[in-house]
């Protein structure tokens, strides 16, 4: 899986350390919602029901395959 520096370093952090690579990966093949927002990137969502059914949003560079961000989305509407 490819990822940006800034995704590498923000994964370090706490809240989002125990984000599973196979649940971004999840979100990646198979989302339950996707936005293309103004710059390009690529917002995925999906649930993970190992964490109570929450909504994990993924965000991925233009190319489809690069992963900028990813963090549980307590707004997620689908």
């Amino acid at each position: 899986m490819k990822m940006t520096a800034y995704f590498e370093e923000i994964r370090q952090r706490p809240d989002r350390q125990f984000i599973a690579d196979e649940w971004i990966e999840r979100a990646m093949t198979a989302p339950i919602r996707e936005v293309v927002q103004a710059d390009g990137r690529i917002r995925r969502w999906v649930r993970i029901p190992e964490m109570e059914n929450r909504a994990l949003r993924v965000i991925l560079l233009e190319d489809g395959e690069t992963v900028h961000n990813a963090f549980f989305d307590r707004g997620f509407e689908p």
